[in-house]
């Protein structure tokens, strides 16, 4: 028996993953609905797995899959997202979770993601499988420029897109404004864009895109 944790702050999307598991060997130890319960959760039940919104109130995105993996490290880690997994599959999988799914996937996709996911290995499609591919056979591939930023890039250059002001990221992610300054910079040279228009457009363009 799998025993698990769904952390999502939507009633809707808890009971469609407890509809999913209900008929396989898994066992719900736990739900929470913010990131403050997640810890607690997890030290009291000492689940398999556990299947997380990165938008989780009280939870600091993909920073905080290295902090669980650090201090549980057995645990296996399920992204289950709003957010496209063009914009944060390979971040998550680089700090430390076994699958990230968008949650416009099926219920078939979702279902295999968390049985790859519960087996050991690691789950992310195979659009973005092919779109990695291309990127590795060509330099000047967006999609081979965007594996290359770190995790931190990567959560500031999604609150730009997003039409965040400097402070709501430094406050969002517990940095200063001079950090976040710093962090836009080494976008705009990593992404060769020429301005900060040009840099949102990026991030939108890889959201969308059919690589």
């Amino acid at each position: 028996m799998t025993q698990v944790i769904i952390a999502d702050h939507h009633p809707i999307i808890q009971e469609g993953l407890m509809h999913i598991l209900a008929y396989d060997d898994y066992e719900i130890v736990d739900t929470v609905t913010d990131g403050d319960d997640l810890h607690k959760a997890i030290s009291d039940t000492s689940p398999s797995m556990v299947i997380l919104e990165i938008d989780l109130p009280h939870l600091k995105g993909i920073s905080s899959i290295k902090n669980l993996k650090k201090e549980f490290p057995g645990l296996r880690v399920l992204i289950f997202s709003c957010h496209p997994e063009e914009m944060y599959a390979l971040s998550a999988i680089k700090a430390g979770a076994q699958g990230y799914v968008d949650k416009t996937a099926d219920i078939d996709t979702v279902r295999n993601a968390i049985e790859q996911v519960r087996r050991g290995g690691i789950y992310i499609n195979e659009k973005l499988v092919e779109m990695l591919s291309k990127a590795e056979n060509n330099g000047r591939n967006l999609a081979y420029k965007y594996k290359r930023l770190s995790s931190r890039e990567i959560e500031v250059l999604n609150m730009l897109s997003a039409g965040k002001r400097n402070k709501d990221i430094a406050e969002s992610l517990d940095i200063n404004e001079k950090t976040v300054s710093t962090y836009k910079t080494r976008l705009l040279k990593k992404l060769d864009a020429g301005s900060l228009a040009e840099l949102i457009q990026q991030a939108r363009l890889l959201q969308t895109s059919d690589l």
